[in-house]
């Protein structure tokens, strides 16, 4: 009688027969959380204090527009979109806005072709480079009120010095303080002053990194400076470009400091020629009206003029900085036609040549052959 033993379980595939599976261990696992959630901690304070110091006032600002908010009496009831409906409703308002865009536009524009300028010229081989390089960063280092105080004082009306510097020429004096047009002027040149220096040097690092082969390669083509400057320099920094201009938008929008220190009132002089957007916010909500709802109205209006005027800047810097000669597409169609002739064509220079007949079966005598003939006193066909 024969006897049967148990059988035993086949052992899994890939383990090892035998052998229990092994358990993780504690420190194990804590290494594997320390490999998927150490980057997320890495970069974690920088979002945890952009929703402390940006996220929650942007949020807050959004609910204390929608109530009615007093300096003394503090919160008071939901009204909604009245705040909005009662700033769009005042004319100063909108005087503001075209004061705000004005000097954003007299300042940015210049500012950036200025900056790109003198970033070109200190990337070449000057002496003490590191003399100029921090010398365009002086006025930005000067505290803005002290350069609008002064530049204020230049720009006087009666006995400024650029009055008077003009009025050497022969140009009548120009009400810098009274005329709309002129003030504006004024404090977009406070902006340029202390503002250019800063995106030069920006510009400067951006080229700095441009591959120097580049320019070797368009000197040999027999391209000039300029040529180098708009084909090389220009298409390799494009995205600082756009980094300049859309911080610049956000700068020349929210701009304060110099319209506030400009004249000793601080609001604008007396027919609001050059109060800003963020100077109009001020007086509403510290001003006689100590209205915070209208004033966080402002804010949010203001939030979303400087976010479609970015997204406008960004697209047609993007656009400018990409264009170039354009290409022509081709279609699906033709595309695959194309690869199919390509498939066709390698398919017949990788087939191999068919036989031929066999040497001596009737085939022409070759040269070789005829020569050889020719130097024994023969014809191949006599040899036959």
């Amino acid at each position: 009688m024969a006897v049967l033993s148990p059988t035993q379980p086949a052992p899994a595939r890939g383990r090892p027969p035998g052998r229990a599976p092994r358990r993780v261990g504690f420190s194990q696992r804590l290494g594997r959380w320390d490999v998927k959630l150490s980057p997320y901690l890495y970069i974690s304070p920088f979002f945890v204090l952009f929703a402390v110091t940006g996220l929650f006032p942007l949020v807050y600002t959004a609910f204390v527009s929608v109530h009615q908010w007093n300096l003394l009496g503090g919160q008071g009831e939901f009204v909604g979109l009245q705040n909005y409906a009662d700033v769009l409703d005042q004319p100063i308002f909108w005087r503001s806005l075209v004061n705000t865009v004005s000097i954003f536009v007299l300042s940015s524009v210049p500012q950036v072709l200025l900056a790109i300028t003198i970033a070109a010229l200190l990337d070449q081989n000057l002496r003490a480079a590191t003399f100029w390089r921090m010398g365009v960063l002086v006025p930005y280092i000067v505290a803005p009120v002290a350069v609008s105080m002064i530049f204020g004082r230049m720009f006087a009306d009666q006995y400024g010095l650029v009055n008077g510097l003009i009025g050497i020429v022969g140009i009548d004096p120009v009400g810098w303080h009274s005329d709309r047009l002129a003030s504006h002027v004024a404090i977009a040149t406070i902006v340029n002053y202390r503002w250019t220096g800063y995106n030069a040097l920006i510009f400067l690092a951006a080229m700095q990194a441009v591959p120097r082969e580049l320019y070797e390669a368009a000197v040999i083509d027999g391209a000039g400076r300029v040529r180098q400057f708009f084909s090389v320099t220009v298409p390799q920094i494009r995205a600082t470009i756009i980094f300049v201009v859309i911080t610049s938008t956000i700068g020349g929008l929210q701009i304060f400091d110099e319209v506030r220190m400009y004249d000793a009132a601080g609001l604008g002089g007396p027919s609001k020629n050059w109060m800003t957007t963020v100077l109009y916010l001020y007086d509403v909500a510290w001003g006689n009206q100590k209205n915070f709802g209208r004033a966080a109205a402002v804010a949010w209006i203001l939030f979303v003029l400087i976010i479609a005027i970015g997204m406008i800047n960004f697209l047609l810097t993007r656009r400018i900085s990409t264009s170039g000669p354009s290409t022509p597409k081709v279609g699906r169609r033709h595309t695959r036609a194309l690869l199919e002739r390509a498939r066709a064509a390698g398919s017949a220079t990788t087939t191999p040549p068919a036989a031929g007949p066999a040497p001596g079966a009737g085939a022409p005598p070759s040269g070789g052959a005829r020569a050889g003939a020719a130097r024994a006193g023969t014809t191949p066909e006599e040899d036959r």
